[in-house]
């Protein structure tokens, strides 16, 4: 799965090079991604995006980015030579990525999102797709896999927004410095906070109430992350061992976050390389045992709300 994993990230990363294009405007990003969309699903003219794309990125694009959308019909190519099953879960992933520009650009959502449905929304278009884009091929390629299919789907949109949601809260003030906010406005709001006058020097004891609620939506669901990791049969741990690193590695950050509810910038509650190392470490070690996943899980979340 190595070749398909590593094409799905490109395509992955060239859509969201789009959606991050601060030259572009809302309609032309939306008409960019639909066109980028089509031609991974073979109905539209791959290079015909890629003239477009690279006429209109200018260089408030990192160089890296404007490079490989300037290849994407290579990165299409190499997709087109997957077996169908393949094709379809990755251009079913780029597709409805596409839909969520249109619905998460119209407004840049300086102030944050409405409500937690619609964070809901905005994970699942980022990261919760991609969860079942992966289940997709893990069945494609194991039968041992494919015959948990069903509870792996139900899952997987859960895992990617415990991701998501960690990432969220780690990099909230980075993007506060973009004019970027992907919290719950109707959160903060209960906890008595405004998020339009929300900096970092600029908080209250709200403030925190209201991320201790989001640390405790984003450990639930990477509780189901973990259900997720443990349907994934022992034999297929090559599979299953990625699965656990990023389940710890997000645990981890947000006990950072919840230990150091006053942070100022994502630096101050970054894992380290040594509890990257840790994770590694442990998951080699229990990793074939549910029952040792489990308490390992439930030890790293004390202290969590």
């Amino acid at each position: 799965l190595r070749t398909v994993v590593g094409n799905a990230y490109l395509l992955c990363r060239i859509a969201d090079t789009i959606e991050d294009a601060p030259a572009l405007a809302v309609e032309e990003k939306k008409q960019l991604t639909r066109m980028f969309a089509g031609a991974v699903a073979k109905e539209t003219s791959v290079e015909e995006f890629v003239a477009s794309a690279t006429a209109r990125l200018d260089s408030t694009t990192p160089e890296p980015e404007r490079q490989l959308v300037a290849n994407a019909a290579r990165v299409v190519r190499v997709t087109r030579s997957f077996p169908e099953a393949q094709q379809a879960a990755l251009a079913r992933c780029v597709r409805i990525m596409a839909e969520g520009v249109g619905t998460f650009q119209n407004d840049r959502f300086r102030y944050g999102l409405p409500d937690q449905e619609h964070v809901d929304a905005y994970c699942y278009y980022v990261a919760g797709v991609v969860g079942e884009m992966l289940t997709e091929l893990f069945c494609s390629y194991s039968p041992a896999i494919a015959r948990h299919r069903q509870k792996l789907r139900r899952l997987a949109v859960s895992f990617g927004q415990g991701l998501q949601m960690t990432n969220i809260l780690k990099d909230l003030w980075e993007d506060k410095g973009r004019d970027v906010c992907w919290l719950p406005q109707s959160t903060f709001e209960e906890e008595g906070v405004d998020l339009k006058r929300l900096s970092a020097e600029n908080r209250c004891e709200g403030f925190e109430r209201g991320l201790v609620r989001l640390i405790a939506i984003a450990r639930d669901h990477l509780k189901n992350a973990l259900n997720y990791a443990l349907v994934i049969p022992k034999s297929e741990w090559a599979i299953r061992k990625p699965c656990l690193w990023a389940i710890g590695m997000a645990l981890l950050t947000l006990r950072k976050i919840n230990r150091r509810r006053n942070f100022t910038s994502a630096a101050q509650v970054k894992i380290s390389r040594r509890s990257v190392a840790y994770v590694i470490r442990v998951s080699r070690l229990i990793g074939r045992s549910n029952i040792l996943l489990r308490t390992a899980f439930s030890l790293l979340c004390l202290g969590l709300p």
